[in-house]
C-alpha cells in the first residue's frame, strides 16, 4: 500500500525492512496463537510476539515518514502506516480483552495488508538516474 517514493534509495530500503519486519512479526502471531492452544509455552510467546508486532507498526509509521519527507512525495504511505497502528491497537485490545471472535479475523486481515503493502513497496523502483552524456 505504500505508492512510488521520491526518497532516496536509504529511504525506500528502510520502508521495506519496516514492513518486512512488521509481516514476518504478524506470520509469528498466527504461529504462536496455534500454539496457545497445545502449549503451556504459547501465551508467553504471544505476548512477547504481539509487543514485537505493535513496535514493528510504529516503525512502519516511522519508516513512511522518513521515506516521503526528504523527497516532498505523496504522503499516502503515511496513511497507510498510521491505519495499520490503529488496527494493531485495536487487536491488542482485543487480544487483551479475550475476544477471539474479533481478534482472529482481524489478525487474518492485518497480515493480508501487510503482504500486500509488502509487495507494493517491493515493486517499486528507485527512478534510474541519468547522466550527462557527452
Amino acid at each position: 500500500m505504500a505508492t512510488r517514493t521520491t526518497a532516496g534509495q536509504g529511504g525506500l530500503r528502510f520502508l521495506q525492512v519496516a514492513i518486512g519486519l512488521q509481516t514476518l512479526a504478524i506470520f509469528f502471531q498466527a504461529a504462536t496463537a496455534g500454539l496457545l492452544l497445545s502449549s503451556s509455552h504459547g501465551e508467553a510467546l504471544h505476548s512477547a510476539g504481539a509487543r514485537v508486532m505493535y513496535g514493528a507498526s510504529m516503525l512502519y509509521v516511522l519508516a513512511a515518514i522518513l521515506a516521503w519527507r526528504p523527497g516532498g512525495g505523496t504522503p499516502r504511505p503515511i496513511l497507510y502506516a498510521s491505519g495499520f497502528l490503529v488496527l494493531a491497537s485495536v487487536q491488542v485490545v482485543l487480544g487483551i480483552a479475550h475476544k477471539p471472535s474479533f481478534h482472529v479475523p482481524l489478525g487474518v486481515l492485518m497480515f493480508g495488508l501487510s503482504v500486500l503493502a509488502l509487495g507494493q513497496v517491493l515493486s517499486t523502483h528507485l527512478p534510474r538516474r541519468t547522466g550527462a552524456r557527452s
